[in-house]
């Protein structure tokens, strides 16, 4: 696989969505959790979302509770978890591995694209990032703790670029 649109997924409604429709897009993909020390961020990212989808910015929310049995819930509850607590009006996708033998197939692909420290292929907490670019390829991974905002200044290079 060379780039996202080969994947398609289930969103937080259960309807299978082909990434291919995000062709040319910015894309920003979040594994999250509703129950985390970053479950703030959801905050910053849909403020990024707010600011930059008119020019073509796309974040995509994948919750995952594998890490500390921070997202419980089932799929409606975590919806209505984002859209009460953080307004959260980017698309938001089932709940989905993103390491082990069940990983979902784009966290795999994500993973392997863009290593994480010392060339790790695992994620290590929640609200790790992948910015990708217009043509579908992994631009660069975001440790958890950086900050939504602190992408700003990547997302308006790719945004920039035809």
């Amino acid at each position: 696989m060379s780039d996202i649109y080969q994947f398609s997924a289930a969103n937080i409604h259960g309807e299978s969505i082909s990434l291919s429709q995000f062709r040319g897009k910015v894309v920003l993909i979040v594994n999250t959790a509703s129950h985390c020390g970053f479950t703030p961020q959801y905050r910053g990212l849909e403020a990024l979302y707010q600011t930059y989808k008119s020019r073509g910015l796309k974040i995509l929310g994948f919750p995952c509770n594998q890490f500390g049995q921070q997202e419980p819930g089932t799929n409606r509850e975590i919806a209505d978890f984002c859209e009460a607590n953080y307004g959260v009006t980017f698309p938001m996708f089932a709940k989905v591995d993103v390491n082990g033998a069940n990983a979902d197939p784009l966290f795999r692909y994500l993973k392997a694209a863009a290593p994480g420290l010392l060339g790790s292929q695992s994620i290590k907490w929640n609200f790790c990032k992948f910015l990708v670019g217009r043509d579908g390829r992994v631009y660069k991974r975001y440790a958890p703790f950086v900050a939504p905002s602190a992408l700003s200044k990547d997302i308006e290079r790719l945004l920039a670029e035809s």
